[in-house]
């Protein structure tokens, strides 16, 4: 069925949530619970989470696509509960999953889209020839999706998602099985959006890209927001400025006593295990003093307990840390 046709709104674009909660039918707890939350016009915003968080429910909800229990959600001021398809004109949303027309050639899935969106014919016309260029595939206009790899559906996606030039863009898991070129190149238009005053919200479970695509980022677990901030500023929120990631040989001795014996170190300020590849146990330590210098009396406390070191490296702390501290390590 096709929408209505809907002047899209001058309202800034801006992505919001207050008090939002919602509980599902016969659930025992809500699957989100009272989340507040604002995109700011223009910025990536990372919501990130682990499986049953309440990540999925709490864009469904903004996308129209779920009712909350309570609270409020807003894409460009527009009210999603009251207005869904004034908000639909606003927003555009790029699945995991591919949902392109199998049926209808590259350059037809965009000009439906734009269709579905009342734009003109002659502008989307001009707008599909733009964003076939813009994401390498003009030379595939014609082709159906059936013939093109992953990373190019996943293009072929956020460029119909853009026809009818949303103001906010809601992304899934957007570089999912991407190879490293194609991830790379999502990537870029990512922020070439983002230039051009798209506001936009992803979901992914890759730290390393949340931390290099997001202004800010909100971690969730149980349906709450956990931490919001800007992926540099919940780093240096972690004890210690630098990382010493130890692997030993540990299969005679207690894990809780080995733990106590590094957290004991001169200039550690934490120790995490990240578990045990038996007769392996590998550990993270977080330092407050230069980590080279800390190798030579770990080795010697490891000695004095009759613990062989295998494996040892240097880092930072990393946003993946912060996700793992508030989130946990068990699987879900």
């Amino acid at each position: 069925m096709r929408a209505p046709c809907v002047t899209n709104s001058s309202d800034s674009s801006v992505v919001a949530v207050a008090d939002l909660v919602k509980r599902y039918p016969k659930a025992d707890v809500n699957a989100v619970d009272g989340i507040s939350f604002s995109v700011r016009h223009s910025e990536v915003f990372g919501l990130l989470g682990p499986n049953g968080a309440g990540k999925t429910t709490t864009v469904g909800i903004l996308t129209t696509r779920a009712l909350p229990t309570s609270g409020e959600a807003f894409v460009g001021g527009v009210n999603v509960v009251h207005d869904p398809v004034g908000a639909r004109t606003l927003l555009a949303v790029v699945p995991q999953r591919n949902n392109l027309d199998r049926a209808i050639s590259i350059r037809q899935n965009l000009l439906f889209h734009a269709a579905y969106h009342c734009v003109p014919r002659a502008e989307a016309r001009t707008r599909a020839e733009s964003l076939l260029e813009a994401f390498g595939l003009a030379g595939r206009a014609d082709e159906k999706p059936d013939y093109v790899s992953g990373g190019q559906a996943q293009r072929i996606m956020i460029a119909r998602a853009l026809m009818h030039a949303p103001s906010a863009l809601f992304l899934d898991e957007p570089t999912t099985g991407l190879d490293p070129a194609a991830r790379l190149f999502v990537w870029d238009r990512i922020r070439e959006l983002k230039e051009r005053g798209t506001t936009i919200l992803l979901t992914t479970h890759a730290m390393d890209e949340a931390a290099e695509l997001s202004d800010r980022v909100g971690i969730m677990d149980h349906g709450k927001l956990l931490a919001l901030d800007t992926p540099g500023a919940l780093t240096r929120s972690l004890p210690g400025n630098q990382t010493l990631d130890v692997t030993v040989k540990a299969d005679s001795v207690d894990p809780s006593l080995l733990r106590t014996a590094l957290a004991e170190l001169r200039g550690v300020d934490d120790v995490e295990t990240l578990g045990a590849e038996p007769p392996n146990l590998h550990a993270r330590l977080f330092v407050s003093t230069d980590a080279s210098a800390m190798i030579v009396p770990l080795v010697q406390v490891l000695g004095e307990l009759g613990v062989t070191l295998t494996d040892v490296g240097i880092g930072r702390p990393t946003l993946e840390d912060v996700f793992l501290g508030l989130t946990g390590r068990a699987l879900r």
